[in-house]
Order: C-alpha cells, then sequence, then structure tokens
C-alpha cells in the first residue's frame, strides 16, 4: 500500500470535499469489493485443498478408516471427520 498526495491525483472538485470530513490526516481507500479475490483463489490453494478434501472422502468412502487417513494426511481426527462430513454434504447436494 503506498502513500498518495490528494492533490497530485485527485479532482479539485473532490479533494475540496474530502477537506470537509477529513483535513490533514491519512485515509485508508479499500479496494473496490469486486476486485478482491477470496482466500486462496488466486494462488490455486483453495483448489487444491478441495481436491484432497474431495480424496479424503473417496478414499473413506472406499474403505480406509479416519486412523489410515489421519496417518496419509496429517492431519487431526477432528480436521479428517470435518472434511468427510462437508464434503459428504456437497455430494447429496450436487445429486
Amino acid at each position: 500500500m503506498g502513500y498518495k498526495n490528494g492533490k497530485d491525483i485527485l479532482p479539485a472538485s473532490l479533494l475540496k470535499q474530502l477537506q470537509d470530513y477529513i483535513s490533514g490526516e491519512i485515509i485508508y481507500i479499500p479496494k473496490k469489493e469486486q476486485t478482491r479475490a477470496g482466500w486462496g483463489e488466486n494462488n490455486g490453494t483453495r483448489q487444491t485443498i478441495q481436491r484432497r478434501n474431495t480424496e479424503i472422502y473417496r478414499l473413506y468412502e472406499n474403505g480406509s478408516t479416519v486412523p489410515e487417513l489421519i496417518q496419509k494426511y496429517h492431519l487431526s481426527e477432528d480436521s479428517i471427520r470435518k472434511i468427510i462430513v462437508k464434503t459428504r454434504g456437497m455430494a447429496v447436494h450436487q445429486h
């Protein structure tokens, strides 16, 4: 995030209007909501985790036990169980 001087980038009328609200202070202006990516969307992490979770559910459905999945994926029992329940719920809604 870079610092910009308002008088260098804003139209004079807008600068004058902003000065009525805040003058001589630093203000943060966030990006537009539609330009902000969700967690893990830009670097592929979200898709990687979704693929892993789908694989965990598939292995569970095909007979793998929770302790086997804990050992294979290095996740806690609670995490494995949450993945199974959530992925099962997603599979039900897709059919």
